[in-house]
């Protein structure tokens, strides 16, 4: 018998391993990777100072490892950040519809004078605790009289024997 040849699509993985991405390393001709050249290195970093992967930048093993560590000594000396923040609006979910900021909760209202937590939590109180106060009888003594009263008290034990 006669050996049939498939006809048809060619494979998705067959089409995507041509797609070889030669390294800047390469096309510059750069051998070493200076920790120092920050305009190289901000090439291999994405936009939140992450380091890019291999099939990404087209790096071989060897050069993904210069570039890297290349990248973790200037990120030590300050010229590149660790982590840089991107802020955007987020703005592609419509299913919020009209609920505003508070989102699903709703408006709350007039709170009046409550100022406290929708829960209910009760308020912090003002005076101090019954118990608290200074007993009836007890006048209250100046640092100066604390002072004088304690003057001939000694705080060693050693010192008690040896008078």
């Amino acid at each position: 018998m006669a050996k049939v040849k498939k006809r048809g699509k060619i494979s998705k993985n067959d089409s995507r391993r041509n797609k070889k991405k030669t390294s800047v390393l390469v096309t510059e001709k750069i051998e070493y990777v200076d920790w120092k050249d920050v305009n190289l290195l901000r090439r291999f970093v994405s936009e939140r100072s992450k380091i890019r992967a291999r099939r990404v930048s087209g790096n071989n093993a060897q050069q993904q490892k210069m570039v890297a560590d290349a990248i973790k000594v200037a990120r030590e000396m300050a010229l590149i950040p660790y982590a840089s923040r991107v802020t955007s609006q987020r703005g592609g979910r419509g299913d919020r519809g009209d609920r505003g900021d508070r989102g699903d909760r709703g408006d709350r209202g007039d709170r009046g004078d409550r100022g406290g937590r929708a829960d209910g939590a009760p308020p912090r109180p003002q005076s101090p605790p019954p118990g608290a106060e200074d007993e009836v009888g007890e006048e209250a003594i100046s640092n100066e009289e604390a002072v004088a009263a304690v003057e001939g008290v000694t705080m060693n034990a050693a010192d008690e024997g040896s008078e």
